[in-house]
């Protein structure tokens, strides 16, 4: 359903050489955003967001192609996301070369790699981002992967978005069942053993229709060890509804701390068409709050864009497959956003 495995493959020596070559003008009290040219995107954010922009995104290389095709104004709006720290979805490709590259290339601009695992087997249900690891020991070469990739830099993890509420749901093979909750756990305590990594679980949305039933199969996949847990990825649910949702969680399981993404939430959910398409590519929808840590709440680590505006949640409504850049989309989402 997220669909941000794509994208996130790309991990390179022009992003390494981009982010040493910014280094210098990247410190967190730096107030030039790098307006005006596409080369200036990559200097990290000012402010209360600890987290790495990524000079090489698909958002990036966008704004300069607009801007070399004489459409600034499209490129402004653009700007809008790709100033901004979202995260980097490891593919199963090479995954310990990806995590150190990303993470070194955070480290170099002195801030943290926000990284998603999205491999677990029979993942999403064979929907638009269906897959997964083949078997258990391929998720575990794959976590042992990344945890090596990462190292002692600085990273936090979102660890496998829907994995727990598709255990719930019902959508899980049953004979899956036990070996994802221990997938989950192992996976927790690998990468929570990482000196400066920390993990969050991800734990649906607050439309959701029980969230009563989360809290025991959380605690099975190894909340409780976690740093906390993660809710509305990929998702569109309003911050209030989504703080809301959080602290009630948060109460059932030894009063966690959570992160909400607030990528796409600035209008809130689409209402209307089939209830089980709302989720993907709706129209209307805006950007919502930059990632920061200064949030509404103490039990709120952080708002964080986990899903890269922008990029497709799959075949439906015109879009492209799941991952995929969608110019429109992403000039719509930019343009109906509260800075526009």
């Amino acid at each position: 359903m997220y669909g941000g495995r794509a994208a996130g493959t790309r991990v390179s020596a022009a992003v390494l050489g981009a982010v040493l070559l910014i280094a210098g003008c990247s410190s967190p009290g730096d107030g030039d955003e790098g307006k005006g040219t596409g080369g200036g995107i990559g200097r990290q954010p000012g402010g209360s967001s600890p987290f790495w922009v990524n000079p090489d995104s698909a958002a990036a290389r966008q704004v300069a192609a607009l801007e070399q095709a004489g459409k600034p104004a499209e490129a402004e709006q653009i700007r809008k996301i790709a100033e901004q720290p979202t995260a980097e979805w490891i593919s199963p490709e090479n995954p310990e070369e990806q995590a150190r590259g990303f993470t070194e290339a955070a480290d170099a601009a002195g801030r943290t790699a926000l990284l998603v695992l999205y491999d677990i087997p029979h993942r999403d249900c064979g929907q638009y981002s269906r897959g997964g690891a083949g078997d258990g020991d391929a998720y575990r070469a794959f976590v042992d992967a990344v945890a090596r990739g990462i190292g002692d830099r600085a990273a936090t993890v979102i660890l496998e978005p829907d994995a727990v509420l598709h255990l719930v749901d019902g959508c899980t093979p049953r004979e899956a069942h036990e070996e994802r909750y221990t997938l989950l756990s192992e996976a927790v305590d690998r990468l929570t053993a990482l000196e400066n990594t920390k993990v969050y679980l991800d734990a649906g949305n607050a439309g959701w229709g029980d969230p009563d039933r989360l809290p025991d199969p959380l605690r099975r996949a190894g909340v409780e060890r976690a740093d906390g847990f993660a809710v509305n990825v990929a998702n569109f649910y309003s911050t209030e509804d989504s703080l809301a949702y959080g602290k009630r969680l948060s109460a059932e399981v030894g009063g966690k701390p959570f992160v909400i993404d607030t990528s796409r939430n600035g209008n809130g959910p689409y209402t209307e068409g089939d209830p089980a398409e709302r989720w993907c590519n709706p129209p209307g929808r805006a950007l919502g709050e930059p990632p920061t840590t200064r949030t509404a709440d103490p039990l709120a680590d952080a708002y964080v864009w986990v899903k890269r505006p922008g990029e497709s949640d799959g075949e439906c409504k015109g879009g492209p497959k799941a991952g995929q850049w969608w110019q429109d989309y992403a000039l719509k989402l930019a343009q109906a956003s509260p800075a526009s």
